[in-house]
């Protein structure tokens, strides 16, 4: 039996009280080919594509102050465009569509390591009244 490191999970299982973008979408710099006058973006091994990433806070009122930022990265050919701000407020609410996770172990200090989670979404679109994740996504090209 092939079990996928990564699998795929619904932006409700993820973010049932809601998400907002708290940062710009920017690319995720490959530390092993940057130096310091020539940022180099990473790519995906499996498919090339440039990997891009947003900080996104998580509504949950349970979640603990270190988990309410998290990450979501795209593959995608260029820079992917958040959906429009129409909440009137400073972040904008959104949903992730073909959303996946990939679970690893982060090493905290010497003496403690804890499960994390990273995250990679296919589009993102709009919060719309009434519903969440069935809204038109913004697809990452």
């Amino acid at each position: 039996m092939a079990i996928a490191k990564r699998f795929k999970i619904s932006h409700d299982e993820v973010f049932p009280h809601g998400a907002f973008i708290v940062s710009p979408v920017t690319p995720v710099s490959d530390f092993d080919r940057s130096t310091r006058e020539n940022k180099v973006q990473q790519v995906d091994i499996d498919t090339g594509l440039p990997i891009w990433q947003v900080d996104v806070l998580d509504l949950d009122p349970d979640a603990s102050k270190s988990a309410r930022t998290v990450t979501v990265k795209f593959l995608a050919k260029v820079q992917p465009v958040p959906p429009a701000n129409e909440s009137g407020g400073p972040i904008t609410p959104v949903i992730f569509h073909g959303l996946s996770a990939l679970p690893y172990v982060e090493k905290v200090n010497e003496d403690f390591s804890r499960i994390a989670w990273s995250y990679r979404a296919d589009a993102m679109g709009p919060v719309k009244s009434g519903s969440s994740s069935q809204q038109s996504p913004t697809k990452a090209a």
